[in-house]
């Protein structure tokens, strides 16, 4: 009989340069969208999706930071504002949102410290959609820790880094 076994593939960072110095969203209908994660020639069964955010220097707010995974519809279509390419983005509304989008998570700030670091994930990517991994995904970030003239920190190496995020791509093997 067969032993199957998970391999861990090395993590990769997400194109995400929008992510860095990203404005608040009062309403969190705004933020940054990754460059598109294309599983269609490695066909992984999932990915690990984590990262760090960091606040700015000044201008904190309490409030939230939300990480949403968005798939393809099909071979072109991308639901809403979506487009598989890394840029800033405003949601139609939040209900809209809530239709397509999956949340990831939803990281509280319960202080407005500056300079804060939040830790997210990992997070399997295929649970978010019944078990099943997108062929393309996106990752969707949106918060309202800041006030509307002030962003998140840059985007830096760290460590640890911030205003990043990272997929590991998972596999199983037959032995």
């Amino acid at each position: 009989m067969a032993t199957e076994k998970i391999a861990y593939g090395a993590a990769v960072e997400l194109t995400f340069t929008s992510l860095g110095a990203l404005a608040a969203a009062a309403g969190l209908t705004g933020g940054a969208e990754s460059a598109a994660v294309d599983n269609s020639a490695n066909l992984n069964m999932d990915y690990l999706l984590a990262g760090n955010f960091k606040t700015a220097a000044t201008n904190g707010l309490i409030g939230y930071i939300e990480v949403w995974v968005i798939g393809q519809l099909e071979d072109t279509l991308w639901p809403d504002v979506f487009d598989g390419t890394d840029s800033v983005e405003t949601v139609t509304n939040r209900d809209t949102l809530f239709g397509f989008g999956k949340l990831a998570g939803s990281i509280y700030a319960p202080n407005a410290t500056a300079s804060q670091i939040y830790a997210f994930g990992p997070v399997s990517v295929a649970q978010l959609f019944g078990g099943i991994c997108p062929r393309k995904f996106v990752v969707f970030v949106t918060h309202n820790v800041q006030t509307s003239t002030n962003v998140l920190a840059a985007a830096a190496a760290g460590p640890p880094q911030v205003n990043k995020m990272f997929v590991t791509p998972i596999t199983f093997t037959s032995a």
